[in-house]
């Protein structure tokens, strides 16, 4: 999860240059006209706003359900990778108890079985990080889609030029709390959340 933050951040970042686009794209060859020196959108006619990513990370439901999700995952597969070396290990242990009494084609032919189990241990390690890994990747970029998708849609309705990120790793010192979205954003994101399910459970009752 410690990437989630760093995912958002980006987010956030790419939001602002899309609302950027969207305004000078729609203004077309007609906005060299706007203002008093032809040059367009001016710094004092932006309207700016921010929100923190932080509090985004921790309220926005459709990450929690999925970061919960992921958590539960990992913790089924963690355990069922301890089951398979508590196995393994009893057989090692097992062996070494009993090696005096086999011949050494028999010993042998555990020794390398047992080799076999220990290289297949790892390569199901390996199997299940590159497995959670990829879980992760998936939501990070479901919740960069999610947010993207979000931001573009809020700045069109409210007419914004800018969304900045207020956080203590970001460039911005101070911003006053007129301009704060967060509480807005977290409350759009949620809405529309809900709206998912509410649609998908509108939609398994009607296939029933």
């Amino acid at each position: 999860m410690k990437n989630l933050s760093l995912i958002l951040n980006i987010v956030l970042l790419v939001a602002v240059g899309v609302l950027f686009y969207l305004h000078f794209a729609g203004s077309g060859s007609g906005s060299s006209s706007s203002g008093s020196n032809g040059a367009g959108l001016s710094a004092i006619d932006a309207k700016v706003a921010f929100v923190r990513s932080d509090s985004i990370l921790e309220h926005y439901d459709y990450l929690k359900v999925k970061r919960d999700q992921l958590e539960a995952k990992t913790k089924k597969l963690e355990q069922e990778y301890r089951n398979r070396a508590q196995g393994l290990q009893n057989e090692i242990a097992n062996y070494q108890q009993t090696v005096n009494n086999l011949t050494l084609s028999q010993a042998k032919a555990l020794e390398e079985d047992l080799g076999r189990k220990q290289q297949n241990l790892r390569l199901y390690e390996q199997s299940l990080t590159q497995d959670l890994m990829n879980e992760e990747a998936k939501l990070n970029q479901e919740l960069y889609d999610r947010v993207t998708a979000y931001l573009k849609k809020y700045g069109q309705e409210n007419g914004l030029h800018y969304v900045l990120k207020f956080d203590p790793s970001s460039d911005l010192l101070f911003a006053g709390d007129s301009l704060d979205i967060t509480a807005q954003v977290i409350a759009g994101l949620n809405a529309d959340y809900q709206q998912e399910g509410t649609t998908k459970s509108d939609s398994t009752a009607t296939k029933k």
